[in-house]
């Protein structure tokens, strides 16, 4: 007789499971490098998806860089030294 358990979750899948893993890592890394750290893993994990599957995102286009009028920047002149008696 085969029994199953629909309700039931196994693993570190529960609600339960992953909210005391989130506690721990809290506790372990702090407030202001959890951001961090998973901005750096999601980024991580996307380069790996990308390198697997052979995507390589569109380089965004470069604009030139904008020219100034030489005569419309002040030239910086030197700080003015005074004399101590």
């Amino acid at each position: 007789m085969e029994t199953r358990y629909a309700g039931a979750m196994t693993g570190w899948t529960s609600p339960t499971h992953i909210i005391l893993l989130l506690l721990i890592a809290l506790l372990l890394f702090g407030a202001k490098r959890l951001p961090e750290i998973g901005r750096s893993l999601g980024t991580g994990m996307r380069e790996f998806k990308d390198s697997v599957t052979g995507n390589t995102p569109p380089e965004p286009p470069q604009l030139p860089p904008a020219e100034t009028p030489a005569a419309s920047t002040p030239a910086a002149s030197p700080p003015a030294e005074h004399e101590t008696h």
